[in-house]
């Protein structure tokens, strides 16, 4: 697999729930493993981690309904 910038990266993170299933799981799995990498600096692992979160809570809203809990 060819190495993707870290800015397409953050880019991608955007683009989850516009995307179809798989690419939006190839985006969080790039994600998690630059995360989790103590070679990126720490400034863009935070971003990333920042932007993913700022996802993950826009999923939820829009998954979860009025009545629904989890």
């Amino acid at each position: 697999m060819a190495l993707t910038s870290l800015q397409t990266i953050y880019d991608n993170l955007r683009l989850l729930e516009q995307g179809d299933v798989v690419k939006s799981a190839l985006y969080r799995q790039l994600a998690q493993d630059v995360i989790g990498d103590p070679q990126v600096s720490l400034s863009w692992r935070q971003a990333i981690a920042e932007r993913l979160q700022q996802a993950n809570h826009l999923l939820a809203m829009l998954t979860v309904g009025k009545d629904d809990s989890y």
